[in-house]
């Protein structure tokens, strides 16, 4: 258990970031605050960028350190996105791999019902809690049948790195399911059960299999191992339930609103990427017009 957790917590909310997501990671707060209760922010992040979110620590929010959720064995490298395994030296552990090792650490550490992985560029709008998620009785599972497509080559390494390391056969040919979604809720326990399916078969500490990896998708991982080993979810869904925009081109005031437009009466959430360059003033202005029209509504009702 992860410090700062409480064991009766039903819900936690888990957020990996960086100093230069800084401001976008304290809308992601403050829209957690509002809308949950007893809802934990855990937000991750580098030691040297701890001064950039000290602000945000509070009842319900957490500020981690990410040397916390590594093994020693993994050293960062001065200067660079990259660390090295000591036991494992080649390839050196990208920073984005290392970020979703960070993922899988933390939350297979929790004794929460559920765990949500939501990045810095994602804002809550309406009221959360572990039962918006739940599905005749049991946390919905996110899958996306045939989703992934000849057209997404890098997905299909996702999931043959995943089948890897879980001593799968390679996935058979044609479309794949997705498992990739925004926000993603995942059980602790599966994980925690995951990474020790990942041990067993490759005989390696987890986080060194993985770590090894030069294409990999944490979510995938976690998809095909509920599928493929633990024999499918008894709740499936491939709905969202947030309005996602993941490219990488900035969105002007007018394409914002186009975009916003389309919030239905089951979305929780809404990602606009930072990897898009979406100004934070037209970003934020957007998102406050979607509250206000979402306030409105519940007025009228």
């Amino acid at each position: 258990m992860i410090p700062g957790i409480t064991g009766g917590a039903e819900l936690a909310i888990l957020t990996p970031s960086y100093g230069p997501d800084a401001e976008l990671c304290a809308d992601l707060n403050r829209s957690v605050m509002e809308m949950t209760d007893d809802v934990e922010h855990h937000i991750v992040v580098p030691h040297s960028d701890r001064r950039y979110f000290s602000d945000m620590e509070g009842k319900r929010t957490f500020v981690h350190d990410v040397g916390e959720f590594l093994p020693r064995y993994l050293v960062k490298t001065p200067g660079a996105n990259v660390w090295v395994n000591a036991r494992r030296p080649w390839p050196p552990v990208r920073g984005w791999i290392a970020q979703q090792l960070v993922k899988l650490s933390v939350a297979a550490s929790f004794e929460a019902g559920g765990v949500l992985l939501m990045d810095s560029d994602m804002v809550l709008i309406r009221r959360t809690s572990l039962d918006s998620f739940m599905l005749n009785g049991r946390p919905a599972f996110y899958r996306n049948p045939g989703a992934v497509h000849a057209g997404m080559p890098l997905h299909r390494k996702w999931h043959e790195a995943s089948r890897s390391l879980l001593g799968l056969a390679p996935p058979p040919a044609g479309n794949l399911p997705d498992y990739i979604s925004w926000p993603c809720l995942w059980e602790p326990a599966i994980v925690r059960s995951l990474l020790s399916a990942v041990e067993t078969h490759t005989g390696r500490t987890w986080a060194t299999a993985i770590g090894s990896q030069l294409h990999f998708s944490e979510m995938i991982l976690y998809g095909v191992y509920v599928d493929e080993v633990l024999g499918g979810a008894q709740s499936t869904t491939s709905r969202m339930k947030s309005i996602a925009y993941s490219e990488e081109r900035t969105l002007g005031p007018a394409e914002l609103s186009a975009l916003l437009a389309g919030v239905t009466s089951e979305d929780l959430a809404i990602m606009i990427s930072a990897k898009s360059g979406t100004g934070l003033h037209h970003r934020r202005q957007a998102l406050a017009e979607v509250r206000k029209a979402l306030a409105d509504e519940g007025e009228r009702n």
